[in-house]
């Protein structure tokens, strides 16, 4: 009885085979990869595009889109 036991508890301790996939890889990549892009705030707009601030333009007599 007890050795019954002890061979369901050392086949309890084995560690199952885990296979990794590729798919899963190439995904959590994918993941990490856009969370740094929405945390950095980065923005793909193409080139020449600047922002300035509306406010600070107003007088300096650049023609604004409206107004």
């Amino acid at each position: 009885m007890i050795d019954e036991r002890i061979e369901q508890a050392r086949l309890l301790l084995v560690a199952p085979e885990v296979r990794h996939s590729p798919w899963l890889t190439l995904g959590a990549a994918g993941l990490a990869a856009a969370g740094a892009l929405l945390m950095a705030g980065v923005f793909v707009l193409g080139p020449g595009v600047r922002f300035e601030d509306p406010a600070y333009m107003q007088g300096s007599g650049y023609l604004l889109p409206n107004g």
